[in-house]
C-alpha cells in the first residue's frame, strides 16, 4: 500500500478520529493510508477527509500542504471522495467557526452554529431522511457529534441530499457523482454507517 495509487487514502485534518475511521474501513477489507501529499491525493483511487477538530486550523493545514487544491482536482475529475463531519464543512463555502476563512466551495452554504434553544453540541443518534432511491444515501439512524451544521440548499447543481432535525432541519449528507459528504459519522453509525461506507467504497471501484 505504499504506492502513490493507494486504494484508500485518508487526509489528516488535525484532531481527527483516525482510529475509528481506519477501523471502519479495515472491517470492509481495506487498509487505509494516511497522507496529505497532493500528488498522492490526486492519484489515490479513493480519498477520505475525516471529521473532528476545528475548521480554521484544519483549513490552514490543507492549504499549507497543497491538499486543498488536490482535493478539488479529484472532485472535479469525479474521483471517489468522502468528507466526514468537519470534512463536510471544509468542502462547503466556509464556517462561522472561523469567520473569513473560506472553505473549498464545492458544496453551497456556510456552516452555522446550532441555535441556543437545543443541546450543543449535538451528541448521539439522530434520524437521517432521504427520498432518493438510487445512489449511495438511504434513510436510517446515524451517530452525530457536531456544534455546527449546514442548511439544506434551496438548489444545488447535481447534488442530492439527506436531512436530519435538531432544532430544525439541517443537511445530514449530500452526494454528487463520486463525492459523498456526511455530517454524521458513518464510522460510528453501526450497520447503517457500515453499509454506507461499503456502498461508497464499492462504487469507487467502478
Amino acid at each position: 500500500m505504499s504506492s502513490s495509487r493507494s486504494r484508500l487514502l485518508v487526509v489528516p485534518t488535525g484532531a481527527a478520529n483516525l482510529a475509528a475511521v481506519f477501523a471502519a474501513f479495515r472491517r470492509i477489507g481495506t487498509e487505509p493510508v494516511l497522507s496529505s501529499d497532493p500528488d498522492r491525493i490526486r492519484a489515490a483511487k479513493r480519498v477520505v477527509l475525516p471529521g473532528v477538530g476545528a475548521f480554521g486550523p484544519a483549513r490552514v493545514a490543507l492549504a499549507e500542504s497543497g491538499a486543498d487544491e488536490a482535493l478539488l482536482d479529484r472532485t472535479n475529475a469525479e474521483e471517489s471522495t468522502l468528507g466526514i463531519c468537519l470534512g463536510m464543512h471544509l468542502f462547503a463555502e466556509g464556517s462561522q467557526e472561523a469567520e473569513g476563512e473560506g472553505g473549498l466551495g464545492l458544496l453551497p452554504g456556510v456552516a452555522e452554529r446550532f441555535d441556543a434553544s437545543v443541546r450543543v453540541p449535538q451528541m448521539g443518534w439522530n434520524r437521517v431522511e432521504t427520498a432518493q432511491t438510487q445512489g449511495l444515501l438511504r434513510s436510517g439512524d446515524a451517530y452525530f457529534a457536531n456544534s455546527f451544521r449546514l442548511s439544506v440548499p434551496g438548489g444545488a447543481d447535481g447534488w442530492t441530499f439527506a436531512t436530519a432535525d435538531h432544532g430544525g432541519a439541517f443537511l445530514a449528507a449530500a452526494e454528487r457523482s463520486r463525492t459523498l459528504v456526511c455530517q454524521f459519522h458513518p464510522e460510528l453509525s453501526g450497520p447503517y454507517g457500515a453499509s454506507l461506507l461499503q456502498r461508497w467504497y464499492e462504487e469507487g471501484s467502478c
